[in-house]
């Protein structure tokens, strides 16, 4: 009998660099979420403060020598940069800390590609990371650009750079044609669903929010949800049935996360799509989050990215037991309810949540609303 061998976490050194921002803390525990979901063992971290990048190790070489020396003591296998690299850079910090490197972007493309479950979800992360990688073959391969020479070898033919970036525009190409076609089938079906008048409503948030555990709760779904980062990569709908209001379609979404590759917003425009064509969103914030105005924030820029900054939301204070509060709800000038308190988890509040939703889809709120934190949004009070 064949018995599966539990692996190792990497033992990893995570750096960030504060350049004078405000939210370098919170990014900080960022990285280190995104390290556990990726895999890895946060045993070192080293911060650091720079007015500007170093052009060539990023950190400097007094630094670069400081972590070389922790790699050492604590036997890492792994260097994760919360920042994003050039192919330079990486590559010169490989040469010096004699591991590998891997910043932001490949970071959470790897989670993505670990997460990726349907057919169109493993579509979509590949893409991404050959547009990545496509981007590292400029400077990074320079040992490849040599031809092959000698005896035997003369003569016309490609360098193995000309040749890796054939076999990536091809294998591009392929992708993209896959994917438009489930583009077009994602597209029939929301005609119709639109001729069935159907009302939208799509979840989003950042990731972690506790978006799928609130789809879980209003849907009586079986989606995956988990205390970890990117758990929902594919796009999940389901019918639900309010009283007064008839018939919605609900539909949860990838997590959106500061700073997301431009590469992932490209590869899931067909996922995000069913966001922007929502009559109505759920933005969920996580309330027990020292973070969550950014959070917010990051969440907008990337719903302006897709088009869908336009649509209504509902701001959805989640996880209000951690923080000890009431479920409560908000209303503006008009009676409409603009945000609500809860816990998808306990179940707290869900009703008023449920209220909202019937209340928005009998009386279609208006489009020409502010979606940015105002004033009143700057503090968690209702």
């Amino acid at each position: 009998m064949t018995e599966a061998i539990a692996q190792e976490p990497v033992r990893a050194a995570l750096v960030s660099v504060d350049f004078g921002k405000s939210d370098a803390t919170a990014s900080l525990e960022e990285l280190k979420l995104l390290a556990r979901s990726a895999g890895a063992l946060p045993v070192v971290i080293v911060s650091a403060r720079r007015a500007s990048p170093d052009a060539q190790l990023f950190i400097g070489s007094g630094k670069a020598d400081e972590l070389a020396a922790l790699i050492v003591a604590h036997e890492v296998e792994l260097v994760l940069f919360d920042h994003v690299l050039s192919p330079a850079q990486q590559r010169n910090l490989e040469r010096v800390l004699k591991v590998s490197v891997i910043d932001r972007t490949s970071l959470i493309l790897d989670i993505f590609a670990q997460r990726a479950k349907t057919h169109e979800g493993k579509i979509q992360v590949e893409l991404a990371q050959l547009n990545h990688l496509a981007t590292r073959l400029v400077r990074g391969w320079t040992h490849l650009e040599r031809q092959k020479g000698g005896i035997g070898l003369r003569g016309p033919g490609e360098t193995q750079l000309e040749t890796d970036r054939r076999l990536i525009g091809d294998r591009v190409k392929q992708l993209k044609l896959r994917l438009d076609k489930l583009t077009r089938q994602r597209a029939t079906q929301r005609r119709q669903r639109q001729r069935n008048a159907a009302y939208k409503v799509s979840i989003v948030g950042y990731t972690n929010a506790g978006k799928s555990t609130l789809f879980n709760a209003l849907a009586h779904a079986q989606s995956y949800a988990a205390d970890q980062l990117f758990a929902t990569l594919d796009t999940t709908s389901r019918r639900l049935y309010l009283e007064g209001a008839g018939q919605i379609v609900l539909s949860d979404t990838v997590g959106f996360i500061r700073e997301l590759p431009h590469q992932l917003v490209e590869a899931f425009k067909a996922t995000l799509e069913e966001t922007a064509e929502a009559d109505l969103l759920l933005h969920v914030v996580d309330a027990s989050s020292p973070a969550r105005l950014e959070q917010i924030e990051q969440v907008n820029l990337v719903l302006a990215e897709i088009g869908a900054d336009r649509i209504p939301q509902i701001l959805v204070y989640n996880k209000i037991d951690r923080e000890g509060l009431s479920p409560a709800v908000a209303y503006d000038d008009c009676a409409t309810i603009r945000r609500v308190a809860l816990s998808a988890k306990s179940g707290l509040g869900l009703d008023r949540l449920r209220d909202a939703l019937t209340l928005a889809a009998s009386q279609r709120l208006p489009a020409e609303i502010a979606t940015a934190a105002g004033p009143s949004e700057r503090e968690l009070r209702f």
